[in-house]
């Protein structure tokens, strides 16, 4: 499966999104170069990092002794999924996938995740929720009660009941899977996590759901109250988008039937 001598792509694309992850992104980086380094595994990785902060002066002077490593974003809070939305874009590997840039989940634990594509799933996507994961440092209370209350409207709104975990930030597709759903994906914010799983269950994907190991950094940056009226906004734009995918998928199934 790792072997891309014939297309000359690299064999998995890593983005990690950030914002004012100063503190954090040359760790994060030199540990998946280690990580790739030790596999044997050709690689790419792009940085798609927002803020004001030194992030994006880090990783370029990374990437100037480093081709594999590129660096994307603006000083302005541009978003999470714009941010992987513009990376997939320019992501060239067999596999693409992204992770948090201060670490939540160790690189290593894409182990779990490689053999599903040999096994012709999708989508793999790491889990907090299943019996099987491991939680280092959980989150405060407020934020885990929190979590349950959203799973409820989320499955009210966009009905995604067969994903125990939707935001955990450690995802990884087929290339053309990667290609065609952020092609189509909109949300900017933290909703594009559903967004994205909301089209591979439309669209008939296998995703296979992996426990991880998990840990909370106590980022208190996401602001819970204009956060979540943001969140619920784009729940709503995430349901009236699949009903247009709806109606292109039936198209373009409506054209292939008259052209055979």
């Amino acid at each position: 499966m790792a072997d891309c001598s014939v297309t000359n792509r690299p064999y998995i694309s890593l983005i990690l999104p950030a914002f004012n992850e100063a503190a954090t992104i040359g760790k994060t980086v030199e540990e998946a170069i280690r990580y790739f380094s030790r596999r044997g595994w050709t690689y790419q990785i792009i940085v798609a990092a927002d803020g004001e902060d030194a992030t994006r002066d880090i990783v370029s002077k990374m990437a100037a002794v480093n081709p594999n490593l590129h660096v994307i974003g603006s000083r302005e809070r541009l978003g999470k999924g714009r941010g992987i939305r513009m990376a997939v874009a320019l992501a060239t590997g067999e596999i693409i996938g992204y992770a948090d840039a201060d670490n939540k989940v160790p690189i290593e634990e894409f182990d779990k995740f490689e053999p599903c594509f040999a096994q012709e799933f999708d989508i793999a996507i790491g889990s907090r929720g299943l019996a099987q994961s491991t939680i280092l440092r959980a989150q405060p209370w407020y934020r885990r009660v929190g979590s349950r209350t959203f799973a409820v409207v989320l499955h009210a709104i966009v009905g995604l009941r067969e994903f125990v975990d939707t935001q955990c930030g450690f995802k990884f597709f087929r290339r053309g899977v990667a290609q065609k759903i952020f092609a189509a994906q909109q949300i900017d914010g933290y909703m594009f996590d559903i967004e994205v799983l909301a089209m591979a269950q439309r669209l008939g994907c296998r995703v296979a759901q992996i426990p991880v190991v998990w840990r909370d950094d106590g980022d208190s940056r996401l602001q819970l109250v204009r956060g979540n009226l943001q969140n619920g906004r784009d729940l709503f734009r995430i349901r009236a988008s699949l009903r247009s995918l709806d109606r292109s998928e039936q198209t373009i199934a409506a054209k292939g039937a008259a052209q055979g």
